[in-house]
C-alpha cells in the first residue's frame, strides 16, 4: 500500500469514519485497502492480461476444425472481451476477491489443436458447456475439493507444467521457430536449420523484449512486448510485402504464419456477437461416439478443474486472504462463478474462461477486494471496440507470448520432489507427453495410469487413491478406442 494510501486508511480509522456501502459490500477497509487503490489494483491487472483479447483470437481463428470450418477474428475478439468483462465483475460482486477471469490458455490451445481435429467447432464449444456446468455442479456441492485430495500433489504440478511445456511448443511452431522437415528428424529449428524469415525474426525479438519486461517485473509487459512486435511487424511489412505461409493462391513459405500486419482503415468498430450461441451441445457425441466425447469432456473438466485450484490458491495467498486451513473467503461462490466462466466461454465461442494468475499484477499493486476485479471486468467490455486494431498483430508476436507463460507455468516443477523414481517418472511421462503428441489429455492420461501401476507394484498401492484408479481405466479405454471402434464396427 502506497504511504499516502496507508496513511488515509489509518487517519479514517482513528477518526472513527463509517464506511461507506461500496466499502461495506466489498469489505475494503476491512482488507486494509481503499477505493482508489483499488481502482489503481484492477487498472493495473487488466493491463497485465489484456494480451489475451489478442492471442485467444489468434489460437482459435488460427486453426480449421474437422470440416474445415474457422471461427472470424473479429468476432472472437468481440466475444473474448465480453464474457471475460462480464464473467470478472460478476466474481468480484460474488466472491468479492480481486482476481480477474478471462479465456484460459492451456484450454483454448487444447480445443485449437486437439479438439477440433474431431469435431466441429460449434461441437467443441458445446464440450466446453457440458465441462462448465460440471464445473458447477461439482463447485456448488462441494465435490471439487474431494476430488482435488485425490490426485497427488507431485501430478497436479506436472499437469501444469505440461501445459506450459505444450503451449510454448505451439509458440514454437506457430512462429516458424521450429518446422516439420521433410525427411529425417520430427522437426527443426527455422527454415532447413537457421532462421531464414523475417516474421521468425519478430518473433526472436518479441520473445527477448517480453523476458525482460516480466523478468523486470513490469506491469502488463507481456502487452507492452507484443505491442512493440506489431510495430516492428508493420513496418517491415510496409518494405518487405511479405505474404502469408497459409496464403491458398500464392503461399509464403517466409511469409507471415496468419495475416500480415498492416494499418487497418479503422480502429473502433461495433463489436460482432454473431458467435454468441453458436454451439451444439450434443453433436459431439454422435460425430466421433460417447466413449471419445465423454474423455474429451473429462479433459476439459480436469484441465478447468486444476488450473483454477491451483491459480486461485497462489493469488488467495499473495493477497493475504488465505486462512490456516489452505482455504479463501466464498471459495465455493468462488468455484460456482469460475464454472459458469466456462459455460458462457463456450456458449459464445470464446472458450472457458478461467481465473488467471496474471491478476497477480494487481494483487501486488494492492488490490484486496472485489472491487478491483470489477474494475478490470469493465476494462474488458471497453477492450471490445477496439477488435480492428487488435488484428493488427501477427501470430508472431502472440507466439513470444504464449512461450513466456508457458515458461511461467514451467517454473512450478521447482514445488515436485523427484528423489523418489516412483513420483519422478510418471510426473516425467506426463510433462513430456503433452507438446510430443501435441494432446494434453495423452499426458493426463499416461500420467495416472503410470503413477497407479508403478506404485501399485511397488507394493504401495495403498498410497493410489481409488479415484484415480477409475479415472486410470477410462484412459486405458481412451487410448484404445480406435481398435475397440474397429471390433464395434466389424
Amino acid at each position: 500500500m502506497a504511504k499516502t494510501d496507508r496513511d488515509q486508511h489509518q487517519a479514517a480509522q482513528a477518526a472513527g469514519a463509517r464506511p461507506g456501502a461500496l466499502d461495506r459490500f466489498f469489505e475494503i477497509t476491512a482488507r486494509g485497502s481503499n477505493i482508489k487503490q483499488e481502482i489503481r489494483g484492477g487498472i493495473v491487472a487488466f493491463v497485465a492480461m489484456a494480451y489475451i483479447v489478442v492471442l485467444n483470437p489468434l489460437i482459435l481463428g488460427g486453426s480449421a476444425d474437422v470440416t474445415e470450418g474457422t471461427l472470424d477474428f473479429a468476432q472472437l475478439t468481440a466475444v473474448t472481451g465480453l464474457i471475460a468483462g462480464l464473467i470478472t465483475i460478476l466474481f468480484g460482486v460474488v466472491a468479492r476477491l480481486p482476481f480477474a477471469l478471462a479465456a484460459g490458455l492451456g484450454m483454448n490451445s487444447f480445443l485449437a489443436v486437439s479438439v477440433v481435429q474431431e469435431v466441429t467447432w460449434a461441437e467443441a464449444m458445446g464440450l466446453v458447456i457440458i465441462n462448465g456446468v460440471i464445473i458447477v455442479v461439482l463447485g456448488a456441492t462441494g465435490i471439487r475439493t474431494a476430488i482435488f485430495n485425490a490426485v497427488p500433489h507431485a501430478l497436479k504440478i506436472a499437469i501444469t507444467v505440461g501445459i506450459g511445456l505444450f503451449i510454448a511448443f505451439i509458440g514454437f511452431v506457430n512462429s516458424g521457430f521450429v518446422t516439420r522437415t521433410p525427411a529425417g528428424p520430427p522437426v527443426q529449428l527455422g527454415q532447413n536449420g537457421s532462421i531464414g524469415s523475417l516474421p521468425t525474426l519478430v518473433f526472436v525479438l518479441a520473445l527477448i523484449l517480453i523476458g525482460i519486461l516480466v523478468a523486470r517485473k513490469i506491469p502488463g509487459g507481456i502487452l507492452i512486448g507484443m505491442v512493440v512486435a506489431t510495430i516492428a511487424a508493420i513496418i517491415i511489412q510496409a518494405f518487405a510485402k511479405l505474404g502469408t505461409v497459409g496464403d491458398p493462391v500464392n503461399p509464403d513459405p517466409l511469409g507471415w504464419n496468419l495475416s500480415a500486419p498492416e494499418i487497418p482503415s479503422q480502429i473502433v468498430a461495433l463489436p460482432d456477437f454473431s458467435l454468441i450461441g453458436a454451439f451444439d451441445l450434443f453433436g459431439a457425441f454422435e460425430r466421433i461416439g460417447v466413449l471419445a466425447a465423454t474423455m474429451l469432456v473429462f479433459t476439459l473438466v480436469f484441465t478447468n478443474f486444476f488450473d483454477a485450484m491451483g491459480t486461485m490458491t497462489g493469488l488467495a495467498r499473495s493477497a493475504g486472504l488465505q486462512t490456516s486451513d489452505g482455504m479463501f473467503p466464498r471459495i465455493r461462490g468462488a468455484f460456482i462463478v469460475e464454472g459458469l466462466g466456462a459455460v458462457a466461454g463456450g456458449g459464445a465461442s470464446a472458450s472457458s474462461n478461467t481465473v488467471f494468475v496474471d491478476a497477480a499484477a494487481g494483487i501486488a499493486e494492492g488490490a484486496r477486494t472485489g472491487l478491483a476485479a470489477c474494475i478490470t471486468g469493465g476494462l474488458f467490455l471497453v477492450s471490445m471496440f477496439f477488435a480492428p486494431l487488435i488484428g493488427v498483430i501477427p501470430m508472431e508476436a502472440g507466439a513470444a507470448a504464449l512461450v513466456v507463460v508457458g515458461a511461467m507455468m514451467v517454473t512450478q516443477i521447482r514445488e515436485i520432489d523427484m528423489s523418489d523414481f516412483r513420483t519422478s517418472l510418471p510426473v516425467f511421462l506426463t510433462m513430456v507427453t503433452m507438446p510430443l503428441t501435441y494432446s494434453i489429455a495423452n499426458g493426463i492420461g499416461v500420467g495416472f495410469i503410470s503413477w497407479s501401476l508403478i506404485h501399485a507394484m511397488s507394493k504401495r498401492g495403498r498410497d493410489v487413491h481409488w479415484l484415480l484408479w477409475v479415472v486410470s481405466a477410462g484412459f486405458v479405454l481412451y487410448f484404445v478406442r480406435g481398435p475397440i471402434s474397429a471390433i464395434l464396427g466389424a
